[in-house]
């Protein structure tokens, strides 16, 4: 075998690796649910937030695995963060609402699902809790229209749920 080969062999391995970590952790995050009876729309974040770091995890191994040399790769990825240092502090607000987004999934009384009236000075905004993303809430109202909200307004702003 020449060293193409072995290279192709390890990628290989390394990719159907991922491939059964990630189906057990799948299958863990489902019994994990079951019996604590977390919300599906919960479970599915965390799948997602794995699979990200699972794909990551694999791309940085391969590269190492075909020659990327570590100066080359730390170069790669303090510039990648530069950037998006400088993007986070050109639009503060696309932080502030990342930041919300996690105080409202980890410790915020309200979930996908609730009912909620968020109270303006103005008009109130009531409606079903659809989504709650990295950026924005979806709400559904009583005229099946969808609404969606900044996270960080979300903290701000006084809320009855039902």
């Amino acid at each position: 075998m020449n060293l193409s080969e072995i290279r192709l062999l390890e990628t290989l391995i390394i990719i159907l690796l991922v491939i059964v970590v990630r189906l057990l952790t799948y299958k863990s995050l489902k019994k994990i649910q079951e019996k604590f009876g977390f919300q599906k729309a919960r479970i599915l974040i965390i799948k997602k937030i794995l699979s990200i770091v699972f794909y990551i995890s694999s791309i940085i191994v391969i590269s190492f695995i075909w020659g990327v040399e570590e100066k080359e790769l730390l170069l790669f990825i303090s510039s990648f963060l530069t950037i998006l240092g400088i993007a986070f502090f050109a639009q503060w607000s696309i932080l502030s609402n990342i930041t919300a987004s996690l105080i409202l999934y980890f410790s915020y009384p309200i979930k996908i699902g609730d009912t909620v009236t968020i109270m303006e000075k103005d008009y109130d905004i009531s409606g079903k809790i659809m989504d709650i993303g990295a950026f924005f809430m979806t709400l559904k109202t009583v005229n099946n229209e969808y609404i969606t909200i900044p996270n960080s307004v979300i903290l701000q702003k006084m809320i009855r749920f039902k």
